[in-house]
């Protein structure tokens, strides 16, 4: 039997992800959480044998939980679930060792075969995914560029941003128009969507 840890905030995804696995007589799902740092405590619990990761999660997106797990439960293996496979969030996960990458809209039957899979040691990675972010490189942005952006993106002005970076508001319109000139940008709403669709941010 396959023990599963599944990480999913939107109740009627988990629900349906569940009664799909509970058609599997190999596979049981032992505990569900809704937060990305609920992931590691709930893990060491119950020591699942795959943890299925939705990769947005609150307090803590999937890919960061999965290297925290891998360090605290290094024999649970990780299949990263997505709905958009943005290049760069597939290049997150690879280069963090992530053993499996499959999308949300991939066919019922390919998550139960991808949990099987990864609970035998082998990596399940869309061909297509690895390479769209084989092309679309690593990020251009700096740490801090990505940090600003991704508040930018939340909607907050200039002023606000610096005040919760503790940085002037001039260093946060210096990061932008770097973040705009690096991503190829018209503008900032425009490196936004860049970067987002790049999972960048």
């Amino acid at each position: 039997m396959i023990r599963v840890l599944l990480a999913e905030d939107m109740h009627m995804i988990r629900s349906a992800l569940v009664a799909l696995l509970r058609l599997e007589s190999d596979i049981e799902v032992v505990v569900e959480v809704v937060r990305g740092d609920e992931i590691v405590p709930a893990a060491l619990r119950t020591r699942p044998d795959v943890a299925v990761l939705d990769i947005d999660l609150p307090a803590l997106d999937g890919i960061t939980a999965a290297s925290e797990l891998r360090e605290r439960l290094p024999g649970c293996r990780v299949l990263i679930l997505t709905a958009l496979g943005r290049p760069g969030e597939v290049r997150r996960a690879l280069a963090g060792g992530i053993e499996a990458f499959l999308v949300k809209d991939a066919p019922g039957d390919r998550l139960a075969d991808a949990i099987r899979r990864t609970a035998q040691g082998l990596r399940v990675l869309d061909p297509e995914l690895v390479t769209a972010a084989m092309e679309y490189g690593a990020s251009p942005l700096t740490a801090r560029e990505r940090e600003v952006l991704a508040e930018a993106a939340r909607g907050a002005p200039a002023e606000e941003i610096a005040a919760r970076l503790h940085l002037s508001a001039g260093t946060v319109r210096n990061y932008l128009t770097g973040a705009v000139g690096k991503t190829g940008a018209r503008n900032k709403v425009d490196a936004i969507r860049i970067a987002q669709d790049a999972g960048w941010i």
